[in-house]
């Protein structure tokens, strides 16, 4: 799937969690939303823990 369409699919989950349950269920299905994603590139290899850690911690800037 194209970036385009992904954002689209987030978007409209969001939107509908919004209208159905209120904002403060959307603002956590979107928190959780980007608590899974960063996991999934984790675990890809795409994003070096330790220097997110390091970052976090004042050892380093990034």
């Amino acid at each position: 799937m194209s970036s385009g369409t992904i954002g689209a699919v987030v978007g409209a989950v969001i939107a509908l969690t919004w209208v159905v349950l209120g904002f403060w269920a959307a603002v956590l299905v979107g928190a959780l939303m980007l608590l899974g994603a960063t996991v999934g590139r984790a675990l890809d290899g795409q994003i070096d823990v330790r220097a997110l850690a390091d970052v976090f911690r004042g050892r380093r800037s990034s």
